[in-house]
């Protein structure tokens, strides 16, 4: 997330790159040979999950490698269906906040900026819209093009191994997760706009899916870091927005892989929905304090 103004905005540092296709970065591994590989190269095994390569040699010696539900909700052969239609429809309303202003660069001149952008104390006189319609608007070009970056190369890696519906819960909670810090805790009238939210929640998302496939978790690590140290010393971006996306991406992956997910998936579907209910919740108390 990111207020209107000037200045560059925190995306997440270079990942690895697939050994079978060296254009695509990744922050998945195969869990038998180590080796980085993306979401096509990876096939879900009974601990973590095994590249191509691995399958086909296991194949060649007679082995005989079972493709279940992986231990975090994935299943074999999906595509990132939610992820290409979340940049897909990111891109869409940055293009109409660009025609309707006039402008690429200056496009939250728009009459829909102004509309769908997150404003506290707007929140607060009952537009609750805004908690979501925020995290699909963007500022500039370079805004749109560095979150879009970050949440298709989380993104795709992160839907493979949690599944389809899995991971649209995990954005949309983690949009909202980021949107609520931002109305508990910012300034009333200060605007804020971008899918950071959500896009800090995959990154605290995917090292809790790296914890639990028991899968190197530095690189992760170093990532989050670099990002929450920008938060703090580039002007102009939604620290609050960052970190509460982060803290609930944790919050919603762990109940998600871990506890009563593992054996009763509906349990931790049922768990994510009470997340979002506390969210709520605590948004409709700091609605109460601001018009009061």
């Amino acid at each position: 997330m990111t207020a209107p103004g000037p200045g560059p905005v925190a995306g997440p540092d270079a990942a690895p790159y697939c050994v079978r296709h060296p254009d695509r970065p990744t922050a998945l591994a195969c869990t038998r040979c180590g080796r980085p590989a993306c979401p096509d190269c990876l096939r879900p095994a009974p601990v973590g999950a095994h590249c191509v390569d691995c399958i086909a040699e296991a194949n060649r010696a007679g082995g005989n490698v079972r493709r279940p539900r992986a231990a975090t909700g994935g299943r074999p052969g999906e595509r990132p269906v939610v992820t290409t239609t979340l940049v897909v429809v990111n891109v869409v309303v940055f293009l109409l906040t660009a025609v309707s202003a006039g402008s690429v660069w200056d496009n939250v001149a728009s009459p829909l900026a102004q509309a769908t952008w997150l404003v506290p104390a707007d929140v607060a006189a009952g537009q609750w819209w805004r908690l979501v319609t925020s995290g699909f608007l963007h500022i500039g070009p370079l805004h749109i093009a560095v979150n879009m970056f970050a949440l298709w190369v989380l993104g795709r890696d992160l839907e493979l191994v949690l599944g389809q519906l899995r991971f649209a819960l995990l954005y949309a909670v983690s949009l909202l997760g980021g949107s609520a810090a931002v109305v508990l805790l910012g300034e009333p009238h200060r605007p804020v706009a971008g899918a950071s939210g959500a896009v800090f929640g995959l990154m605290g998302a995917l090292l809790v899916v790296l914890r639990r496939l028991q899968l190197n978790q530095g690189p992760a690590l170093l990532t989050i870091g670099i990002n929450v140290v920008l938060s703090f010393t580039i002007p102009g971006l939604s620290l609050l927005g960052h970190l509460g996306g982060l803290v609930t991406g944790v919050l919603v992956a762990t109940v998600l892989v871990h506890g009563p997910a593992r054996s009763r998936p509906s349990a931790g579907l049922l768990a994510v929905g009470g997340i979002a209910v506390v969210l709520l919740v605590l948004v409709a108390v700091r609605a109460l304090t601001l018009t009061g």
